[in-house]
């Protein structure tokens, strides 16, 4: 029921990168990704079924369903496909029967969510991504704005102008059929959008169309050779994607192979995308008189492009939305609920990416007891503790606050070391978050010096690390491990206002090294979601090289620095798995079921139930699970039936059956434990 407070809206993203939130009036009282609970990377949400997310929320808030005033749903798939049929089927919506519901088109959520925390009383916006929703879904306002030739496509750019509370399409390009990004039998994949094309060159570099971020961080080590003409061309204001560019790349020949060229292939890319982008918002500024502009949809992640957007746009002022990918779609679609309720939107500027529920003192000594291998480090003053280690050269996990709802780590679940490291780039890399090399680390700066260290262009403000600056050329060897390869970095700029502890422990370290910023990075490992709660920060730091970690103030160490998970017990629940003698029997047990790839298994969290994907590999690891058996001496045994698998692999799949609660672990072997089950053929 609606009070005075104003009505429970709750804003889903049924997506690929699916989210919720949850508004209580023009307030965002809490947002979460799907991922960050399930730790399962870019895990989906659809709207005929239920969701973590949105148990997650309502659970923070303290109300039940029947206290939501109306859930708003953004998607890409029909809406009246079979896993959005919310509107054909209530019964199955979300699980919030009887609750009243509407649907926004994906591009009008996208632009809300930059619109509704922009502050600005009026804005050109801007929407670029892989692919939106299908033109049947669309509003008729928006439809009108589409060429007669692209009609019955799907959303891949939009224009909007927005003044007080209305928001008006502009212009809208649709990709015919769905067809965005069509994967060829060898070879790089046709893309049909901007978003489709950075992925085409993702998946035909690193094997995975997911990884532009790698893509923009390769392009700085190349020149741009391949002309823009090779990806597309504009004709009548319509981008037509030649594919002329996949023709050079018909071999599946993956990174690190072919170095030399796909750095060029990068490079070429950046500037393709570059050049669209900055076509785009000249036709804005033709259509819209507004001196603001705001920028969002995944390709708005592209901190390069977006800085020469602030250089050469011509906007006075811009925003750009921190949850540009489709978990913003959830704030989006909350919003537009609120318009449709209120007829309003808020005119407050977001300062801070920091929507995820908190956690006490005692939630934080709960995970401590529940990990086994580490310990609280008594501290009086724990800024200063963590300052120090931070000059000593130590690596640390910091976590403080409600977690961030976009991709990039902003004070809330960071990893830091100290900027002046040499080593500092190739430690993390290597030792800590098991990525490529040739990938950059960002500098999370005091707000007051950051026009100091590097060009910011006249406007000092970066605060959700959305733009790339050039560092000072006199600066550059003090802070190489936040230099990227051709002399610029990811800037976020911080407040005192605004980043509170976060800011204090910078500016302490600031005050013993007159250096005014740290190294922050995703508090995570390469192909994991960030972390989420004290628990899965606690295990992030005892699988990796980290020092310590910093949970809302308490300083978490290994008992043993040396150690690590394998050199701990894994053991099997029964309660929820029993590892047979053959495959046949782990697929017939309970709730573990197989197909040919993998072991399909019911996992439970605090906030409902899920279905886990593991690869036929983990089934290897399962036999070797005992009790009395540690990860170094599994890793040992499975090496011996040729199967190839590193420390790192089979750290990950520890900790992913340790999430879905089919292992526990303990520091001494069990005294029940039973001999490891011979080995499949």
């Amino acid at each position: 029921m609606r009070n005075d407070e104003g009505p429970w809206i709750l804003g889903v993203s049924a997506s690929h990168n699916g989210a919720a939130c949850l508004l209580k009036g023009d307030s965002i009282v809490v947002a979460v990704q799907e991922e960050r609970l399930s730790r399962h990377k870019r895990h989906g949400v659809y709207g005929a079924e239920p969701a973590l997310c949105v148990a997650y929320c309502l659970d923070y808030a303290g109300i039940d369903v029947g206290s939501l005033d109306l859930v708003v749903l953004g998607c890409q798939e029909p809406k009246d496909s079979v896993k959005n049929d919310m509107f054909l089927n209530p019964q199955l919506r979300l699980g919030l029967r009887g609750v009243p519901a509407l649907y926004v088109s994906h591009h009008l959520a996208h632009a809300l969510s930059a619109y509704a925390t922009s502050g600005f009383n009026d804005s050109a916006i801007l929407v670029v991504d892989g692919m939106g929703s299908p033109w049947q879904d669309l509003s008729h306002s928006e439809q009108s704005t589409v060429q007669s030739e692209e009609r019955g496509g799907w959303e891949s750019i939009s224009l909007y102008s927005a003044a007080g509370n209305t928001i008006t399409p502009i212009a809208k390009h649709l990709v015919r059929d769905g067809k965005w990004l069509v994967n060829e039998d060898s070879g790089m994949p046709r893309f049909g959008t901007l978003g489709g094309m950075y992925s085409a060159v993702a998946k035909q570099i690193f094997d995975n169309h997911m990884e532009a971020g790698k893509v923009m961080g390769l392009a700085a080590y190349g020149t741009p050779e391949i002309p823009a003409s090779d990806f597309f061309v504009i004709q009548n204001d319509q981008f037509k994607f030649a594919g002329t560019v996949c023709e050079r790349y018909q071999e599946p020949v993956k990174w690190p192979h072919k170095a030399a060229e796909y750095k060029v292939l990068a490079a070429s890319t950046q500037a393709a995308l570059e050049d669209a982008l900055i076509y785009l918002v000249s036709k804005l500024r033709d259509s819209c008189s507004s001196s603001s502009l705001c920028f969002t949809g995944g390709v708005a992640l592209n901190s390069v492009a977006n800085e020469r957007l602030v250089r050469e746009s011509g906007y006075d002022q811009m925003h750009f939305f921190p949850a540009a990918e489709d978990s913003g779609v959830a704030v989006g679609a909350a919003f537009y609920g609120l318009l449709q309720l209120e007829g309003s939107l808020p005119k407050r500027r977001l300062a801070r990416d920091s929507f995820g529920r908190t956690y006490d003192q005692a939630a934080v000594l709960e995970a401590v007891a529940r990990v086994p291998g580490v310990e609280v480090r008594p501290c009086k003053d724990p800024i200063e503790c963590t300052a120090e280690m931070l000059v000593d050269g130590k690596a640390v996990g910091w976590f403080e606050g409600g977690s961030e709802l976009g991709p990039r780590a902003l004070g809330q679940r960071s990893i830091l070391l100290d900027p002046r490291r040499p080593d500092g780039k190739d430690f993390l890399n290597e030792r800590v978050k098991h990525r490529e090399g040739f990938r950059p680390y960002a500098p999370a700066c005091l707000a007051e010096y950051s026009s100091q260290w590097l060009d910011m262009s006249g406007q000092p403000e970066s605060p959700f690390m959305m733009r790339t600056c050039k560092v000072s050329a006199a600066k550059r060897n003090m802070i190489p491990a936040v230099v990227h390869f051709d002399g610029t970095a990811r800037i976020q700029t911080l407040t005192k206002q605004h980043n509170g502890p976060f800011y204090d422990l910078v500016f302490r370290f600031y005050e013993k090294t007159g250096v005014p910023m740290v190294l922050n990075t995703s508090f995570n490992v390469a192909g994991e979601p960030l972390v989420e709660s004290p628990d899965d920060a606690v295990w992030c730091l005892l699988s990796t090289e980290l020092d310590a970690c910093i949970i809302e103030g308490t300083i978490i160490v290994k008992k043993n620095p040396s150690h690590r998970l394998l050199d701990l017990y894994p053991r099997l629940e029964p309660r929820r798995v029993n590892v047979a003698t053959n495959l046949n029997d782990i697929a017939e047990n309970g709730d573990v079921s197989s197909g040919d790839k993998y072991l399909t298994v019911s996992c439970l969290t605090a906030w409902g139930e899920f279905e886990q994907f593991f690869p036929w590999l983990v089934t290897r690891v399962l036999k070797r699970i005992d009790g009395v058996t540690n990860g170094r001496d599994i890793l040992k045994a499975v090496s011996q039936e040729k199967v190839t698998l590193s420390e790192y692999e089979l750290t990950r799949i520890l900790l992913e059956l340790g999430s879905a609660h089919l292992v526990s672990f303990a520091e001494t072997p069990s005294a029940s434990g039973t001999q490891p089950a011979p080995a499949a053929d």
